[in-house]
């Protein structure tokens, strides 16, 4: 069974136990000192057995910052990246499993060594964000906004994470900042529109908002309530915990029929319970106000949700039935129905909304619609943060069509705009080797997985093809 990391709130050095005390003293006089190895030795020892504290954290950050001398160029970036692909390939491992104290340890050896490695930092953003650690989210967070200053998901992620500590202002400006800068991107504008909603939230409260009346933070009591109040932020996972809050919200709905927090906090409960009837039950009467209507996050909980339930109803069939395999062709066949028939709804709405547009194509792509995928990734190439994703796939749209040459010149125009060697510039070359692999074209194929061998040796069967070939060279030399 998977170990999950319940969610916990982030801690300072007064927190520390009297042992880990004297760790974090000696680890910021190594570090006042210049002595960054032993600083960002100490602060790990810290951090392996305290994940949730955030001082220590951000001195360890300054460590590896300053031990690397800002991090370096462009070319000991791309061997560094190279070098922790094992790590990274490990780290994803738990991450996975729900050990998320522990891939935050593998990503911090990465960063030990390499302080700007963008895949360790979105480890750590995951990891964070599932263990409710936003200011150690927001660490990561912005040093992946400082190499990569547009790209949307970060920023949004960003401005969300810095809600979350508190500094609603501050993830205000980031997106209106990119928002500028591409007026255009209909996503991007919503997510301001609702981190300003939130900041509306945050000054008159939830209630406030529902019910016309004043702060909610003004009706808390006593300390057991504010106690409540934190528990309320966090995602329950344990059984007896979800029972309780559940019993208490449903308590609370008795006297506060609008309260949209507690309503979406009910939804959620019940989701992770699985209890999908009832989710949506309450997820419908939150989308049902003004405020629920014209939040974009809700749309999503409810697909999600909806998304779920064909997962468990999957999950739940007999696999030793005889009528399985039909039984689960149908679950899975409905689950793209509704998935297709959401997302198009969604589009209907909101036309001009590329990100939906290439969430639409990726749905026609995995049912096997290529000429409908085609149509779809061709208007959402034009979003400058779906462009290269968009073009990955109608590369592979194109080959399916057997439009090789048209595949050709799609993924080659792709890898132009990737000058570092991530997985996706990685999985662009290899799509690029399959198609002159496919028409033959055997020296232009090998190249491509020359150049992927060269950052990394263990992806897909990179290693093989290339293997393959210098080996029939010596055969076809030999003969």
């Amino acid at each position: 069974m998977a170990c999950v990391n319940f969610g916990m709130a982030e801690k300072g050095v007064n927190d520390l136990p009297r042992e880990l005390r004297l760790l974090h003293t000696r680890g910021s006089d190594a570090l006042s000192r210049e002595n960054y190895e032993y600083a960002i030795d100490l602060f790990t020892q810290i951090l392996t057995k305290e994940p949730a504290n955030y001082d220590v954290r951000k001195l360890l950050r300054a460590a590896q910052l300053r031990k690397a001398g800002g991090g370096g160029g462009i070319f000991k970036k791309l061997w560094g990246d190279a070098k922790s692909s094992p790590l990274i390939a490990k780290a994803q491992i738990p991450l996975h499993a729900g050990n998320f104290a522990e891939a935050l340890q593998i990503a911090e050896q990465v960063l030990n060594k390499e302080p700007q490695n963008s895949a360790a930092h979105r480890i750590v953003v995951e990891a964070a964000a599932a263990m409710e650690l936003p200011k150690t989210a927001v660490l990561s967070l912005e040093v992946l906004m400082s190499t990569s200053p547009k790209d949307r998901d970060v920023a949004i992620k960003l401005a969300n994470a810095l809600a979350d500590t508190g500094d609603v202002v501050r993830g205000e400006s980031v997106l209106a900042a990119l928002s500028r800068e591409f007026p255009g991107d209909t996503e991007l504008s919503q997510a301001l529109k609702n981190i300003s909603a939130r900041k509306t939230m945050e000054k008159g409260g939830y209630d406030a908002a529902a019910e016309g009346k004043g702060s909610y933070r003004d009706i808390l009591k006593d300390a057991e309530e504010a106690k409540h109040l934190e528990q309320e932020n966090r995602q329950v996972k344990a059984e007896d915990a979800a029972e309780n809050l559940i019993r208490e919200y449903e308590s609370r709905l008795q006297t506060e029929p609008n309260n949209l927090k507690v309503l979406r906090n009910l939804a959620d409960l019940y989701t992770q319970k699985k209890e999908f009837a009832k989710a949506l039950e309450f997820y419908a009467k939150i989308k049902a106000t003004d405020i629920g209507a014209a939040d974009s996050s809700l749309d999503k909980a409810i697909a999600e949700a909806t998304s779920r339930k064909f997962d468990h109803d999957m999950a739940q069939l007999d696999q030793t039935a005889p009528d399985y395999a039909e039984k689960a062709a149908k679950i899975q066949a409905d689950k793209q129905a509704y998935q297709l028939s959401e997302c198009q709804k969604r589009v209907e709405r909101f036309p001009t909304d590329l990100q939906i547009r290439f969430e639409l194509g990726q749905l026609y792509f995995q049912m096997g619609k290529i000429s409908e995928a085609i149509a779809e990734f061709q208007k959402s190439q034009a979003n400058p943060n779906r462009k290269v994703k968009s073009m990955n796939f109608l590369g592979q749209c194109y080959a399916r069509r057997n439009m090789n040459e048209l595949a050709v010149r799609t993924f080659e125009s792709a890898l132009k705009e990737k000058p570092i060697w991530d997985e996706e510039k990685k999985d662009l070359a290899y799509n690029l080797g399959s198609v002159f692999e496919k028409i033959g074209k055997k020296i232009e194929s090998i190249k491509q997985y020359e150049d992927i061998f060269a950052v990394d040796s263990s992806y897909k069967d990179v290693g093989k093809k290339v293997d393959d070939y210098y080996n029939n060279q010596g055969g076809e030399a030999a003969a």
